[in-house]
């Protein structure tokens, strides 16, 4: 089972570059980032985790930015997002990101997707919270699109676009690995139409029970259950926890990098040497 890190990479935290350096030296596989373009001041929706929304959700950098930074100071390190708010991002723009982030980094970027939890941050972008899931589909077979056909085009609900061109195309073929959060069958269902690999939260999730409901329900959709991956979004750093993942099949696990200054960090990842160690 790979391990690698998620964090929300602020402009008061640690710096992108040293940050993938000090992962890379210590046997991490991988680095996700999540984004949010911004924060209205307006609060009308209230933060999923409770109280006072954490003040990192309003500085984060831009996440194609700052997995650029990790991956040019790193040969091997995994960089992905975790996740991009797709229906807040316009798919052509998006897709030349991408694709040159991939190119870039020698075909290291994973692309974690998800629909977006804050209302009046969607709406400024043209989403609602009841179109937000039909908008990402229609962006990622979008994307998928401009990433395979030398002559894309696509009409669809959302996004519409005649042939074009788009270069580079992605280093990985067809495309990165795309992974959707969540934990819902919605969710599961989602990912066995147009998704790689799935990204649950620990809290409620059952590692065996997941995994079976997984391959259960992509066999009965016709998808080849081993063609998707698993790989748990801001596990427990705990030995027992990921030694129990490994053990059910998890493909992956990401530990939740605290908010703080870069000395903490630094103490952190070292107090995790061993955990990284040991799923090397």
């Amino acid at each position: 089972m790979d391990l690698g890190v998620c964090y929300f990479p602020t402009d008061y935290g640690i710096d992108m570059s040293e940050l993938g350096r000090a992962l890379e030296e210590r046997g991490f596989k991988s680095l996700f980032v999540p984004e949010h373009t911004h924060i209205p001041l307006s609060r009308r929706t209230p933060f999923p985790g409770g109280g006072e929304l954490p003040k990192r959700y309003s500085h984060t950098h831009d996440p194609f930015v700052a997995l650029s930074f990790a991956a040019a100071a790193t040969t091997k390190l995994k960089v992905g997002t975790g996740i991009l708010l797709v229906p807040q991002h316009e798919p052509i723009v998006t897709a030349k990101a991408i694709a040159s982030l991939d190119q870039l980094s020698g075909g290291r970027f994973i692309f974690g997707i998800g629909g977006g939890w804050n209302v009046d941050e969607m709406e400024n972008h043209g989403a609602t919270h009841g179109s937000r899931f039909k908008i990402m589909r229609e962006h990622v077979l979008a994307m998928k699109a401009l990433w395979t056909e030398e002559k894309a085009s696509f009409h669809g609900q959302f996004v519409k676009f005649d042939p074009a061109w788009s270069w580079p195309k992605p280093r990985q073929r067809p495309y990165p690995p795309i992974l959707l959060g969540g934990e819902t069958d919605h969710t599961l269902r989602r990912i066995i139409e147009y998704c790689d690999g799935w990204l649950p939260r620990p809290r409620g999730f059952d590692p065996v029970q997941g995994i079976d409901r997984l391959r259960r329900m992509a066999s009965e959709k016709g998808r080849d259950p081993a063609s998707l991956s698993v790989t748990v979004f801001a596990a427990p750093p705990e030995a027992k926890v990921l030694a129990g993942y490994a053990k059910a099949g998890i493909h992956g696990a990401l530990l939740a990098i605290p908010d703080a200054n870069r000395d903490e960090i630094l103490r952190q990842l070292d107090q995790w040497v061993s955990l990284a160690k040991a799923h090397a």
